[in-house]
């Protein structure tokens, strides 16, 4: 209450002083919670916006490019560039080297918009973003594998697509690089005498990339690690299979004389998961 001889102040007027207050309070704060999101603004018409992000394109300003491709899908999220401009930016992102845009941008095309006319187009900027970051088969093989996966998806949906020439051929580059991978730490293990370990990366190669380059070794790692533990049976049908498909192979040479060391030859044994993966694969025997 206001004391004697002081001004009443209604309260009605009391709450639009308090809004007025609370207006220039947040005023005055935009410089430090509004700057960055002002920047998002532009009231460019969508295909203004769109051309601009073109011309940056041709001009290899591919960061900017992709930022101002964003900008249509903010400011303009229902209009026609909006859709395409979502995977033009990952395309940017991915020519600018910022893979994980790439493909987080690529992903949200697919999401929202599956089986459009870009989606092909999505699909293989994954997995270039991924095989862009592959390294020698002597190092860990995520990204192999995630491109792997992205090819081979690009190939089953979109067996017509433009990019399915390139894609099969980059799919048998990885999946070598990958069986490579596996014959790189089979082989540490079977010189370091674990012999169980060195047939589980053996057995990869063989279930998973028996058209690669490595299954001729492979198969004779496998020969070499089941006799060494003594499975007689295992160690035949490796070099069975071997010498059946690849019988001008030196693999099979090594086979062949490491179980005649023994008074062994090769013999292909109907219970042995070799047999059963070979005959399950299509049947290259």
């Amino acid at each position: 209450m206001s004391g004697p001889g002081e001004p009443r102040i209604a309260p009605r007027l009391c709450a639009v002083l308090g809004m007025v207050l609370a207006a220039a309070m947040l005023a005055g704060c935009g410089s430090i919670f509004g700057s960055d999101k002002a920047e998002l603004v532009n009231n460019d018409p969508p295909n203004v916006i769109y051309g601009q992000a073109e011309a940056m394109i041709n001009k290899g300003d591919y960061g900017e490019a992709a930022r101002q491709y964003e900008q249509v899908d903010i400011n303009h999220p229902y209009s026609q560039e909006a859709r395409r401009s979502i995977v033009m930016a990952s395309y940017a992102y991915y020519k600018a080297g910022q893979y994980d845009d790439a493909v987080s941008a690529a992903d949200r095309y697919l999401t929202l918009h599956p089986g459009t006319q870009e989606s092909d187009l999505a699909q293989n900027i994954i997995g270039m973003s991924y095989y862009d970051q592959v390294l020698d088969p002597k190092r860990d093989q995520t990204y192999a594998r995630r491109s792997l996966a992205a090819y081979d998806t690009l190939l089953q949906r979109y067996p017509n697509s433009r990019y399915a020439a390139e894609a099969s051929n980059r799919v048998r580059i990885l999946r070598d690089l990958l069986a490579a991978n596996e014959m790189t730490i089979g082989r540490y293990y079977l010189r370091h005498n674990n012999y169980l370990a060195a047939i589980n990366r053996f057995r990869t190669v063989v279930t998973e990339y028996q058209t690669t380059e490595q299954i001729e070794e492979a198969l004779m790692r496998l020969t070499e690690a089941y006799m060494a533990l003594g499975i007689v049976n295992e160690a035949q049908t490796a070099a069975a299979v071997l010498g059946h498909n690849f019988p001008d192979s030196k693999w099979y040479k090594h086979a062949y004389s490491l179980l005649g060391k023994r008074g062994l030859e090769p013999q292909q044994h109907e219970g042995s998961w070799i047999t059963q993966t070979w005959k399950g694969d299509g049947g290259q025997t």
